[in-house]
C-alpha cells in the first residue's frame, strides 16, 4: 500500500474516531453491548445475498457477450475489485479496472469487452440509484428537517451524476464523441508522459472500437435489461434491509425512507475520491443524518459502526483474502491500484 493511500486510510479512520470521541466512547459502547446478535447475524447474511446478486448480475453481461467465466470464479473477481474500491480514493472506482483485468487474463477474452461488462454493471447499478436519489430528496422537502442548502446540493449532486453518466453513455455508443474524447486523453497522455507513442493513436481507437461494439451488442442483448435491471432494483432492497435489520438490533424502528436519504448521501459522498471508500466521511455523514432524522447519537453511531463492519470492513478482508487465488500478476496489479 502506497503511504499516500496508508496517510488518507489513516486520516479517515481518525475522522471517524473523533466522532465517537465527539459522541462519548462509553455511550457507543453500551449501545453497542445491548444489541441483539441474531439481527446482525442476520444482516450479514443479507449481505452474503448482496454479493450472490451481484454476482449474477455482472454474469448477466458478461454471458451477453459470450465470455464465458464461470460463477465460483465472477465472485472472487468481483470480491477482489470491491476490497479495491473501498481501499483506494479515486471515487469507487479503483477496483473496476482490476475486475476486468482479471475477467480478461482468465477467460482469455479481450480486455476492451472485459471492461465493457464491467461499465455495463455499474450503469446497471445508477438506474435504481437514480430512482432512490429522487424518491430521497422527495422524502427529505416533506418529512425530513434539512435546510434548503442540503437539500439543494443533494439536487446539484443528482444532477452531476446524471449528466456525467449519459456523458458516458453516449461516448460509448457515439462513435464520434468516443473519437474525440479519446483523442483528446491521447494528446494529454503524450503532454505528461516521456514514453514512446508512435502507434498510441492506432491502439486507442481500436480498443474504443472494440469497446463501442461490446456495449452496443450488451444494449441490443434482451437479458441484460430484463433481468440485469430488475436485479439492480432488488440489490438496492437487500441493502436497505440489511441496515434495517441492524438498527433492529438495537431496538430501534428506522423508516425505509430515512434509510434511502442516508443511503443516496452516503453514497455520493463515497464517489468523491478523496478518501479510501469514503472511510470516516461516510460514516460520519451517516452517523449525522441518522441522529438528525431523531435516533439518539450513541445509537446512530453504534448501529453504524456495525453495519459499516458487515458491508466496509468485510468486503474490504474477504476481497484481499481472495486476492492471492489470482496469482501473483494480479497481486501486482492491484499493488498499482493501490
Amino acid at each position: 500500500m502506497k503511504y499516500k493511500t496508508l496517510a488518507l486510510f489513516l486520516v479517515g479512520i481518525g475522522i471517524l474516531a473523533v466522532m465517537v470521541l465527539f459522541i462519548g466512547p462509553g455511550e457507543v459502547e453500551s449501545a453497542i453491548a445491548l444489541a441483539n446478535p441474531w439481527y446482525v447475524a442476520l444482516a450479514i447474511i443479507v449481505q452474503l445475498v448482496i454479493y450472490g446478486l451481484w454476482t449474477l448480475r455482472w454474469d448477466i453481461t458478461i454471458k451477453s457477450l459470450n465470455i464465458f467465466a464461470k460463477k465460483r470464479h465472477i465472485l472472487p473477481m468481483l470480491m477482489v475489485g470491491l476490497a479495491i474500491n473501498n481501499l483506494t480514493p479515486s471515487g469507487r472506482g479503483g477496483g473496476e479496472p482490476v475486475r476486468a483485468y482479471i475477467l480478461g487474463k482468465y477467460s482469455k477474452s479481450p480486455m476492451e469487452n472485459a471492461f465493457a461488462t464491467v461499465v455495463a454493471d455499474r450503469g446497471l447499478d445508477t438506474f435504481p440509484f437514480v430512482v432512490l436519489a429522487i424518491f430521497s430528496i422527495t422524502y427529505s422537502v416533506f418529512y425530513l428537517k434539512l435546510s434548503e442548502l442540503t437539500i439543494s446540493a443533494l439536487i446539484i449532486s443528482l444532477i452531476l451524476l446524471l449528466a456525467v453518466f449519459f456523458i458516458i453513455i453516449y461516448m460509448c455508443i457515439d462513435e464520434g464523441a468516443g473519437k474525440k474524447i479519446t483523442m483528446w486523453l491521447v494528446r494529454v497522455i503524450k503532454r505528461f508522459s516521456r514514453k514512446e507513442h508512435s502507434n498510441i493513436e492506432n491502439k486507442a481507437l481500436k480498443a474504443l472500437s472494440n469497446f463501442q461494439d461490446s456495449i452496443k451488442s450488451m444494449i441490443k442483448n434482451r437479458n441484460v435489461l430484463m433481468y440485469g435491471l430488475p436485479l439492480s432494483f432488488v440489490i438496492w432492497l437487500f441493502e436497505i434491509m440489511r441496515v434495517y435489520l441492524v438498527f433492529s438490533a438495537f431496538g430501534v424502528q428506522v423508516s425505509p425512507g430515512v434509510i434511502a436519504v442516508v443511503f443516496v448521501i452516503a453514497t455520493l459522498i463515497g464517489m468523491i475520491p478523496l478518501l479510501p471508500g469514503g472511510l470516516g466521511a461516510v460514516d460520519g455523514i451517516m452517523i449525522l443524518m441518522y441522529s438528525i432524522a431523531g435516533i439518539p447519537p450513541s445509537v446512530s453511531a453504534a448501529a453504524t459502526l456495525v453495519e459499516r463492519l458487515i458491508s466496509f470492513w468485510m468486503t474490504s478482508v474477504i476481497g484481499m483474502l481472495l486476492l492471492p487465488y489470482f496469482g501473483t500478476g494480479v497481486m501486482d496489479k492491484v499493488s498499482e491500484e493501490i
